[in-house]
């Protein structure tokens, strides 16, 4: 029988988790294209064409798009706005966790956060008088049309998306100059933001970093955002920006993605499973390392003997049908948004329709929500099986935590190697017969379809 994958955490965290909160304000359709993940990431970088996108600029250079566009700028503003602080404020949300207050003035950032609960009449006392910066963190876990837009980002990218709204006070700058580990979209929401971008010291960094102003130069780059325009530019890519004097405030939402999600990554990811496989084919690797290696200072023979398995594992990869990386496909699916739905939720963890049986046709769902991969079997008690197929969704994820560092639990099932191939036979098929799945019985077809039906994963056509 599969079992349900396994628990990655066990669910604490800081302080207590704020209300849902609909935080809405009236506009008219949205201009975006909703729907599939592609034709919204279109409609998104509007009117850069999506091939000249990631030809020219991804992980390249920044991207400036100003548009004059009164219905876009109505959207954007309807995204968040400084009003909305009021209502998120009554609901409960915390210093450090959803809001820091913070100035950067002379070379220095000042923090203004107090301890615990945020109260709106101090928070906004801080930003008139102060003419401090409000850093709202993940503010999709309140918004809507955010959840609905970084939903539909993540199954383009297949990578976590993020975001943080910064509200500015005029003549006044919230943050150093920095770099950051993600590839970031500015949108311009309420008023306008002076921008400078710089030369990368680290270019496609991989931390955070704060750069002295003494180092970074002059800028690559100086312009002004205004409510419509988009701003895209590579992680690594050092910038500052302040509310131009004598201006209303301004409001930009930064929208990131692609954090741990590079070539490195996915080495370090599928490397243990296909050194965990050719183990167990090649003595070589099983046998033990040279007494005292560990108390060793010079490293130069064992670097030789390790460059040597290295190109064995690399012959072996050639050959290899999947790549096994587990870990950073069920770090994805554990963590991401759940589909945006706008009726009831129970569509997505309560099974409905018809049962599937033997004489079934059977199609995916959501499937830009599922996650194939293989790992190591997860249940100790259970050595006859080395490796099992998992199958992770994001359907019973929780919107009110994402992107927050939560210890969260995935959500799935895990079968037999063996069953691998008909799990491709569903995920390649727009629908599939149940009698035609490449199991051995027919009891193995029906308990695939019955598990994949019970997780809301297919339904009968």
């Amino acid at each position: 029988m599969p079992k349900k994958a396994r628990p990655a955490g066990d669910g604490k965290e800081e302080g207590p988790v704020p209300k849902q909160v609909k935080v809405e304000a009236a506009c008219g359709p949205s201009p975006l294209n909703f729907d599939s993940p592609s034709g919204l990431f279109e409609s998104f970088i509007s009117p850069i064409q999506t091939e000249t996108f990631f030809k020219e600029f991804w992980e390249q250079k920044p991207l400036l798009i100003q548009r004059d566009d009164p219905a876009l700028a109505t959207y954007y503003q309807s995204l968040f706005r400084l009003s909305d602080l009021e209502s998120l404020c009554s609901w409960g949300i915390y210093y450090g966790r959803d809001v820091n207050v913070c100035r950067y003035v002379q070379g220095k950032k000042k923090v203004f956060n107090k301890d615990g609960r945020v109260h709106f009449l101090q928070l906004r006392q801080d930003f008139d008088q102060k003419r401090a910066t409000i850093q709202f963190h993940q503010p999709q876990r309140f918004k809507d049309e955010l959840w609905r837009v970084q939903e539909k980002l993540e199954c383009y990218f297949g990578s976590l998306v993020g975001s943080n709204v910064y509200i500015t006070p005029a003549g006044a700058q919230g943050l150093p100059p920095h770099y950051d580990d993600v590839e970031v979209f500015i949108l311009q929401l309420e008023g306008e933001k002076h921008w400078r971008l710089y030369q990368p010291t680290v270019p496609l960094a991989r931390e955070y970093s704060v750069e002295a102003e003494d180092r970074i130069g002059r800028p690559t780059h100086e312009f002004t955002l205004k409510p419509g325009d988009l701003l895209y530019f590579p992680r690594g890519t050092i910038h500052q920006a302040d509310t131009p004097e004598g201006l209303a405030h301004s409001t930009h939402l930064t929208i990131s993605t692609y954090q741990r999600s590079s070539w490195g990554d996915f080495l370090l990811d599928t490397i243990s499973g296909l050194v965990f496989d050719t183990a167990k084919a090649d003595v070589a690797l099983r046998a033990g390392i040279p007494r005292q290696l560990l108390l060793q200072v010079e490293s130069t023979a064992v670097a030789t003997k390790l460059s040597g398995f290295l190109r064995m594992l690399a012959d072996r990869m050639e050959g290899t049908k999947e790549l096994h990386s587990p870990d950073m496909k069920e770090d994805f699916a554990m963590n991401r948004l759940p589909p945006y739905y706008t009726g009831d939720r129970a569509e997505l963890v309560v099974p409905g329709g018809e049962l599937p049986g033997l004489d079934s046709t059977v199609r995916l769902q959501f499937r830009d929500h599922v996650v194939l991969t293989v790992g190591p079997n997860q249940d100790l008690s259970d050595e006859t099986q080395g490796r099992m197929v998992y199958v992770y969704h994001s359907l019973q994820n929780r919107r009110d935590t994402h992107m927050m560092g939560n210890e969260t639990e995935s959500h799935g099932l895990r079968f037999p190697l063996s069953y691998m191939d008909a799990l491709k036979q569903i995920w390649n098929s727009s629908a599939i017969s149940v009698k035609d799945l490449k199991l051995t019985t027919d009891e193995e077809k029906q308990n695939l379809v019955l598990s994949l039906w019970t997780e809301c994963l297919i339904q009968v056509v």
